[in-house]
């Protein structure tokens, strides 16, 4: 079932990121000097069925991930639309000046994962939800096991770098979740990644992010599987040069 925007069809829950017009961000300042961020405020980024965010550190994924879960009303830690943990707050105030274009019927249930905070997360929901063992698992495990119980029905699925937790296999168990809750429509993914692994998500519409700021990409061009496949090919040849550095 296609679940484009249209009649008997199911809207996503974000169709567009936009700077708010009566809350504009200022510009000059951080996190407006990053190139992507200024360019969603200047020209907006439509939203597909499944977004991936690439590129190296510092270049504004995490930072464009989090202010969207958080203009959705997810909690900037993790959780979902009624989560309220916080340990101290670090997220930049670029979610108080975007808009957010929703998909009319669209679900207003979302959750948000990101690798940084999940310690103090799983403390957190073991603290709410009795029974809850998250500590008691290896970090991988455990964030299966919390996708496989909160990855359900209609909703806005936001993963900031995931695969900090997760193996080979345990990647391709996320993407098994992720394409099933795409595939039974009404949901959306907005991912950020590392991983060639995580950024070959089925139907994925890529965004390479850098100093150009958004430029949506294949992944055969991706620099991010140019450059796995120029290691997985000679990787003597890297080692030695970090050697000579």
């Amino acid at each position: 079932m296609s679940w484009e925007t249209g009649i008997g069809r199911m809207a996503r829950p974000i169709r567009r990121v936009e700077e708010h017009p009566l809350e504009p961000m200022p510009r000059g300042v951080w996190p407006a000097t990053v190139p992507a961020v200024e360019q969603i405020l200047d020209h907006g980024l439509d939203l597909s069925d499944v977004t991936v965010l690439v590129g190296d550190n510092g270049a504004g994924k995490s930072t464009i991930v989090e202010a969207v879960a958080l203009a959705f009303g997810l909690s900037p830690e993790g959780g979902s639309t009624a989560a309220r943990h916080s340990t101290r707050e670090s997220e930049s105030s670029l979610s108080e000046s975007l808009q957010l274009v929703r998909g009319p019927g669209a679900s207003k249930f979302g959750y948000f994962l990101r690798a940084e905070t999940m310690h103090g997360f799983f403390t957190y929901l073991e603290r709410i939800g009795p029974g809850a063992r998250f500590h008691e698992m290896s970090h991988g495990e455990s964030f299966i096991e919390l996708v496989l119980a909160k990855f359900r029905g209609r909703g806005l699925w936001v993963l900031d770098e995931p695969e900090s937790a997760l193996s080979f296999s345990g990647c391709l168990a996320l993407i098994g979740v992720l394409r099933a809750l795409i595939d039974e429509g009404g949901s959306q993914v907005l991912l950020s990644t590392h991983s060639p692994l995580l950024a070959a998500l089925p139907g994925a519409t890529i965004y390479e992010v850098g100093e150009w700021g958004l430029r949506e990409s294949v992944w055969d061009d991706l620099d991010l599987v140019r450059s796995w496949r120029s290691f997985l090919d000679a990787p003597d040849r890297f080692l030695r040069l970090i050697e000579r550095s």
